[in-house]
């Protein structure tokens, strides 16, 4: 429970823009943790849950957040490029301006964003951009 709480801190205390390496918050509780702009670089989410997080202006590049619980979470104006989604719980998320997109490897399908399984019920995708995103469109 303590190692919880700071982690949540430590990402939540980060200055605006700052850069997160490789960092791992699989399975971790972050539930309405509410951020700076920040920008995570093959960072893993994994299974982590995110619900009614304030995620506004981030930018993740390729990172993990497959089966993440992002339900209700503000993402509006994010980045993700390049970055696994598959199976992510987007339902009632804030997604407006957001960019979901690619990363040149130059070895495609590598740097393509996996949308595979997700789920967007009731999600706000108003002027969503997307750029070679594997798994959409998404139905239901």
């Amino acid at each position: 429970m303590d190692r919880l709480i700071r982690v949540k801190d430590g990402l939540a205390s980060r200055r605006q823009h700052a850069t997160v390496h490789r960092e791992s918050f699989a399975g971790a509780d972050l539930a309405s943790l509410r951020l700076e702009p920040l920008w995570f670089m093959r960072c893993t989410f994994r299974g982590a849950d995110l619900r009614q997080a304030t995620l506004d202006g981030c930018h993740f590049k390729l990172c993990d957040l497959g089966g993440a619980d992002l339900r209700g979470a503000s993402m509006r104006g994010v980045t993700l490029a390049g970055c696994d989604l598959s199976g992510a719980d987007l339902r009632a998320a804030d997604l407006t301006g957001a960019r979901i997109g690619q990363v040149l490897t130059g070895t495609p399908p590598h740097g393509l964003t996996d949308a595979t399984g997700i789920k967007l019920d009731n999600a706000v995708l108003r002027d969503l951009q997307l750029d070679q995103v594997v798994g959409w469109p998404i139905t239901g």
